[in-house]
């Protein structure tokens, strides 16, 4: 059976949500769990005849803590210490809603990074239009990116489309401020140039529209501007929530509309819930890691660790691990350049 840590001590609702997710996901024999963590606060929202493994740290990272100090002075962290059992080989992935910072950082000095991977990227998933899903990345990871991250962030995120989401020749594009060449930035225009010696189905510049209008399966971007649309895309999500619910207290109208169209409304918030999805791999470290919001409750923790076993059966880290070694040759010319 598939074994993931996870960090108890991780989150603004920890170790309780935490715990209950963990927890659920080991009652319906799902996963074999290893809870990292304190282990005298997480016992009291344990359930008798749940079978969980603890490993005991008091030591965890702050929600607001410095991810450079917590990588000197935090080393025992529940966070580090649920990557070094991935590290042994202990557990198959690990999963934690902390500082997302601090995770990004322990994974990278305890797992290290795959082959041909400069900077680990954050990897979001979102509902568009008709069937499937589209992948935006990086969507926080490293803020600061040159052209080479950008290019191995296409690559890395092509590989996830086909291992993961089984879409064949995925189409990838570079999100910009227009579709034309002329348009972007010098960073973008330099990745640009770089993508296209690539062996993919590369579009070229994206907007974000056409992230959710089923034009491109993979959005690459540098984590600055990739966590920017996504937390634009999350207060749009809310504030249409909002206004229907407005409406429909409002109005004896709406509630009619709503009772006959009531299906529809759940399906589109199920799509738009980050709960439903549970968290987002760090491609690029060599092992997985999934980051969760920092607000997850157990049913967003529960989702966050089958994701993290889909992503283990799926064979994602290999899958990047060869596409990187696939393009070494492309990867040494873009790096010359």
């Amino acid at each position: 059976m598939i074994r993931i840590a996870v960090d108890g001590m991780g989150g603004d609702f920890a170790p309780r949500e935490i715990v209950k997710g963990a927890e659920s996901v080991s009652r319906d024999g799902l996963a074999s769990i290893v809870l990292v963590g304190d282990v005298e606060k997480m016992k009291p929202h344990l359930t008798e005849n749940v079978n969980l493994d603890m490993v005991h740290t008091p030591v965890f990272v702050e929600m607001h803590e410095s991810p450079s100090v917590a990588l000197r002075k935090k080393r025992d962290s529940s966070i580090n210490r649920a990557f070094e059992l991935h590290k042994k080989g202990e557990v198959d992935a690990v999963v934690s809603a902390g500082n997302s910072g601090a995770t990004m950082a322990f994974a990278i000095f305890t797992l290290g990074r795959i082959p041909g991977v400069d900077r680990p990227a954050i990897a979001t998933i979102h509902p568009r239009i008709g069937d499937g899903l589209s992948i935006l990345l990086d969507a926080g990871g490293t803020v600061d990116c040159k052209p080479t991250h950008l290019a191995q962030f296409a690559l890395m995120g092509n590989a996830f489309a086909s291992s993961v989401l089984g879409i064949d020749s995925p189409r990838v594009g570079i999100l910009s401020n227009g579709e034309e060449e002329t348009k972007g930035n010098e960073l973008t225009r330099d990745a640009h140039a770089l993508i296209k010696e690539f062996r993919l189905n590369y579009l070229g510049y994206v907007e974000g529209t056409d992230m959710y209008n089923g034009r491109t399966d993979v959005v690459v971007s540098d984590g600055f501007v990739g966590n920017i649309a996504l937390k634009i895309s999350e207060g749009v999500a809310e504030l249409i929530f909002e206004f229907f619910r407005e409406g429909i207290r409002k109005s004896l109208k709406a509630k009619i509309g709503y009772a006959l169209l009531k299906d529809i409304f759940k399906e589109f918030q199920k799509k738009a819930d980050y709960s439903e999805t549970g968290g987002a791999p760090l491609l690029g470290v060599d092992g997985v890691s999934i980051i969760c919001h920092g607000k997850s409750n157990a049913k967003a923790m529960r989702n966050a660790i089958l994701l993290a076993k889909k992503f283990v059966e799926k064979g994602l880290r290999q899958s990047i691990g060869e596409t990187m070694q696939d393009h070494y040759q492309s990867m040494q010319k873009v790096k010359e350049k």
